[in-house]
């Protein structure tokens, strides 16, 4: 026998043992059931409606993250896996053009719902360089000796560079230093498991610490902070100054750069002009030489705002674009647009047009509405409790889409200042105009 098929083997076993350890230790060996998709007119609704892969925002660099659950797979002989490859790539294919995460929630892993080893190898051979280029991390969370194992299978397979990428998570916790944990869609049978865990290493119940009350913001807070704040430390400026200097260097320097608002930007980089605004001091963006610098603070400051810019009260009126025909969709963003408090259509108007105006130049940048959409539409908008699931994103990208590729339509009622008209006169942008 090979040295393959002996690790395989020694895999199965493995995975058995820890199936068995953890019935006795639970009682169980029934998984919670899984979330699930109800829109059934999904093209791969046999699978999307298990929740294996969802897509829970972006991390605070811009990121994309992709959850893949395994407790949510379904036994071996109910789940077609060529299927599953399919889906995960028609997931993917929505995001790979742009810097995402993936992490895999190990727990939940058995004999009877997991691939073969033979369907791991084809699907990895299968995600060619346009999925693995902007990868930028993978979190395996909870390992075990079987995950070990398997990593000792496919290293033959896996470069160096990929190996890099990955990240091994034995805690919920630990997750929390390495992207948007609020933003996570993680399966109740995860978060049980992860509570055994700390359990077991600490022999008890972890002590209730006093949650000291949050520190009062600075004057000079720019992050995290909502609009009225921003808008009474500075001046009664009706566009926080991180949107109008980002927006103002990017139509200067950015609408002709590839891949706008796709790519990521230095982790440390970030940190330090959050730093730098959140302190009230300037931020001079030539001084990078890198346009996705500004790209990377506008989306976070847009996903740091303690309430989304479209306001949670839309939320559940965006996801009833589904149920409508696609020839109403324009008229009802439009009447969702007008409904926001007077500051937040200022804000969004001003933001929008900038949006069209990148959508305009879509030949060069290969920023389309529809690409653009997917990049911001989660950062507009997103509930008041929990995160955004796979197939409420939907109904938030058509929305964002909409807005952009109709901007003139939908914002024709809304006017801006006139110092921001003023603005964006001295931008040298012919082609689009703030309709007064």
């Amino acid at each position: 026998m090979s040295r393959a098929a002996d690790l395989e083997q020694l895999a199965e076993i493995e995975l058995q043992r820890e199936e068995e350890d953890e019935e006795q230790q639970s009682g169980t060996g029934a998984p919670s059931a899984p979330p699930s998709s109800s829109d059934s007119s999904h093209p791969y609704y046999d699978v999307a409606r298990h929740g294996i892969i969802q897509v829970s925002g972006d991390d605070h660099y811009g990121r994309k993250q992709i959850v893949f659950s395994s407790c949510c797979l379904p036994p071996s002989h109910q789940l077609n896996h060529q299927r599953l490859l399919e889906y995960l790539k028609f997931t993917l294919d929505q995001y790979v053009e742009m810097d995402y995460i993936l992490v895999y929630f190990h727990h939940g892993l058995r004999s009877s719902n997991k691939p073969s080893v033979k369907w791991l190898r084809e699907a990895y051979s299968e995600f060619d360089r346009k999925y693995k280029k902007n990868l930028k991390a993978l979190y395996v969370v909870h390992p075990t000796n079987f995950i070990k194992i398997l990593w000792n299978i496919f290293k033959p397979l896996i470069s160096h560079k990929f190996g890099k990428k990955v990240t091994y998570v034995n805690y919920l916790a630990e997750l929390r230093e390495h992207l948007n944990y609020e933003q996570l869609l993680i399966p109740t049978d995860v978060l049980r498991h992860d509570e055994k865990l700390r359990v077991a290493q600490t022999g008890g119940p972890p002590p209730s610490v006093k949650t000291p009350p949050p520190r009062p913001p600075l004057p000079t807070q720019q992050f995290g902070v909502s609009l009225q704040y921003i808008r009474e430390k500075n001046r009664g400026a009706v566009i926080p100054p991180v949107m109008s200097q980002t927006i103002t260097y990017l139509r200067e320097q950015g609408l002709r750069t590839e891949g706008l608002f796709r790519r990521s930007a230095r982790v440390q980089l970030i940190k330090d002009v959050q730093k730098l605004y959140n302190l009230g001091k300037s931020v001079n963006y030539e001084e990078f030489g890198d346009v996705h610098v500004a790209a990377v603070i506008l989306k976070t400051f847009l996903r740091e705002l303690p309430e989304p810019l479209l306001t949670f009260r839309v939320y559940s009126q965006v996801q009833e674009l589904l149920s409508m025909e696609s020839s109403l969709w324009v008229s009802r963003c439009k009447q969702i647009i007008e409904s926001l408090p007077e500051h937040n259509l200022t804000v969004t108007t001003y933001l929008l047009s900038f949006l069209h105006t990148v959508s305009q130049q879509s030949l060069i940048n290969k920023m389309s509405a529809s690409n653009l959409a997917c990049v911001f539409g989660v950062n507009l908008l997103w509930p008041r409790h929990g995160s955004v699931s796979l197939s409420a994103l939907t109904p938030i990208n058509i929305l964002t889409e909409v807005l952009i590729e109709h901007f003139h339509t939908v914002f024709a009622s809304c006017g801006l200042p006139p110092q921001e008209t003023r603005s964006e006169e001295q931008c040298e942008v012919q082609s689009d105009r703030v309709p007064q």
